[in-house]
């Protein structure tokens, strides 16, 4: 049992040696930012910068004469105090839509704000030590996001859900056929992430002894790597005892014992297996929205703020560290709930 691997850990040193590949390849004076950095973020934040700078510097070379004679990774620093404002203007145009060995690449207003989010830590950093003297990055603003509508299941929508699970209705017959092996495991899986709003990194990464059913408790380690623990009800405990029964008599693969949902493979089950079966049976029950296990948390978040009206409560549960983070996702039932408070209060008896 000692040799199984823990998730976390082993996907903070994939994240590690890719972003090294990645880094590899940018300008060698960027090892110094990352490294910098190291303390305070995630191996997953520093891998998505290494790959957003690589794009940066991939544009500077063909569009900038300056650096058009040399390998990008020959770069100087001295080469950041030669971009200005507008190079930088110029690149937030080009990520909207480029081509690149073929393919075709396109970032919306999120894409946008994390790529020019990661090159202002970047810019920041060597401001900052001084090892630069402009800062062109602080002077152009975040592009504006449109608040988008949480999409969400209805009631009888989750209801359809796990029924059809269950049933396998719809399925086709070469989907029936894997159904009858996992259905129990999917049953768990889709009523926990239904029942408590965990992500589904969190969900993929758990072990079997993080699960406590003296408490109806999960020990999981959030975003940020922090552990803590999250409850569960009687029809996530009677689901995950229903799949226990069988897990337990399932060998897995070496280094894949301790974990909780495993693959037809008898691996730990990955985060894209997981959003393909969500898709497979989210698919039949609505066609107008996109289902992912994501809409899986906002479906919880909903319901428990529905129900509770709660929003810091709702914020802890899903792992919030900010309450405005909990409040920009669930705008818009705050304010039908301040609607209802206008007719509720009565001045005059009628």
């Amino acid at each position: 049992m000692e040799n199984s691997k823990n998730y976390h850990d082993e996907q903070n040193n994939l994240n590690t040696l890719r972003m090294r590949e990645i880094a590899s390849t940018l300008p060698s004076f960027c090892k110094q930012f990352f490294w910098g950095i190291q303390e305070y973020t995630s191996s997953r934040t520093r891998l998505a910068y290494a790959y957003d700078l690589r794009v940066f510097f991939e544009f500077i070379h063909t569009r900038n004469s300056a650096c058009s004679s040399m390998k990008i990774i020959d770069f100087p620093i001295t080469i950041l105090d030669q971009i200005t404002r507008e190079d930088i203007q110029e690149y937030m145009d080009y990520i909207t839509y480029y081509v690149k060995d073929g393919k075709e690449y396109t970032n919306n207003e999120r894409g946008k704000k994390r790529k020019l989010s990661a090159l202002k830590s970047f810019y920041n950093y060597y401001f900052c030590a001084e090892l630069i003297k402009t800062n062109p990055a602080a002077l152009v603003p975040i592009p504006k996001q449109h608040d988008k509508e949480i999409v969400h299941l209805d009631v009888d929508e989750v209801a359809i859900l796990l029924d059809q699970v269950e049933e396998g209705e719809k399925l086709t017959k070469s989907q029936l056929k894997y159904h009858k092996k996992t259905k129990l495991r999917d049953v768990a899986l889709l009523t926990l992430l239904l029942g408590t709003g965990i992500r589904v990194s969190e969900c993929v990464g758990l072990d079997i002894n993080d699960v406590d059913f003296n408490n109806n408790g999960l020990k999981i380690r959030r975003k940020g790597g922090y552990e803590t623990v999250v409850y569960f009800g009687q029809e996530v405990e009677d689901a995950l005892h229903d799949y226990l029964e069988k897990r337990y008599h399932v060998i897995p693969l070496e280094g894949h014992e301790n974990a909780l949902f495993l693959s037809m493979q008898n691996r730990r089950i990955t985060v894209r297996a997981v959003e393909n079966l969500v898709k497979k049976y989210a698919s039949n029950v609505t066609s107008l929205k996109k289902i992912t296990p994501h809409k899986l948390r906002s479906t919880y978040g909903t319901t428990l703020y529905q129900e509770t009206g709660d929003i810091y409560l709702v914020a802890d549960v899903l792992g919030h560290k900010d309450i405005n983070t909990t409040r920009k996702h669930y705008a818009a039932l705050e304010d039908s709930r301040r609607r209802k408070a206008a007719k509720v209060v009565q001045l005059r008896e009628k």
